[in-house]
């Protein structure tokens, strides 16, 4: 059955996550310095007090969480690349997308157990509002990661080495993170830069935690709950697709299987 080596894949990723105290700890300090030294820094400008910056903030970290875990789960699937890994999944007895589908499970949860370690540490900070809508705030948690995994699944299938990724990386995750709603409403964004927002599905993601974090205590959204969930979930089938392709691709496995030289 096909159960069986996609949820062998899954917990050998989540083993290693659970190993890596590290990765855990920089997942928890990364947002807070944005919230404790940003928040901080643009609440001291704000003259209106009744809704701080701090406060429409906290949206924008929960995403930068989950945005940094599942890139970052999706870096493994490059270094399986290079370590020879990948041989033993690509010779296995099934099609190439159970790969990329696994992989992308795996980085989802990666990025859900990051992001509800810092939002118990912002509960016990204070941070969150006990009125706030959870189920919506937990539905977009688990949509985002989803989604963040996605676009971590499309670099990862067009890199050939971690050195590739990286570089890729520099090009990919501060734009889609700055390019948001994340640290701006996106409705005030000018031009050129407003409509490049509107096409970064991260975007939407955010959007649909302000939802459930800042509306439900008199903040403001720029998109509907259905226009967010729509693009998101449209934007990782494509996602996924693209990237099953490219793992089928005859070249894309060059860098596993080296062609023999000619004599």
């Amino acid at each position: 059955m096909i159960i069986r080596p996609v949820f062998a894949v899954i917990e050998r990723d989540l083993v290693k996550l659970f190993r890596q105290k590290g990765r855990l700890l920089s997942a928890l300090v990364r947002p807070l310095i944005w919230l404790l030294v940003i928040g901080a820094g643009f609440d001291a400008l704000i003259e209106n007090k009744s809704t701080g910056y701090r406060s429409f903030l906290i949206p924008g970290v929960l995403g930068m969480s989950i945005l940094f875990g599942a890139l970052l789960g999706a870096l493994s699937t490059v270094y399986e690349k290079e370590s020879g890994i990948m041989k033993l999944m690509i010779i296995a007895p099934f099609e190439h997308f159970w790969i990329v589908f696994a992989k992308m499970v795996a980085a989802s949860i990666s990025a859900c157990i990051q992001v509800l370690l810092l939002l118990i540490v912002l509960i016990l900070m204070g941070d969150i509002d006990k009125n706030i809508n959870w189920l919506l705030l937990l539905v977009s948690i688990v949509l985002l990661s989803i989604t963040c995994s996605g676009i971590g699944m499309l670099v990862a299938s067009f890199s050939k080495t971690l050195d590739n990724f990286a570089a890729i990386m520099n090009f990919v995750i501060f734009p889609v993170f700055f390019l948001s709603g994340s640290l701006y409403p996106v409705n005030n964004l000018p031009g050129i830069l407003g409509f490049i927002a509107r096409l970064n599905p991260y975007t939407y993601g955010v959007d649909l935690l302000k939802h459930s974090v800042n509306v439900p205590l008199g903040g403001n959204a720029d998109f509907s709950i259905i226009m967010n969930a729509s693009i998101m979930v449209s934007f990782t089938f494509v996602a996924f697709i693209l990237s099953s392709w490219r793992f089928s691709r005859d070249d894309a496995h060059h860098v596993w299987f080296p062609a023999p030289k000619k004599k």
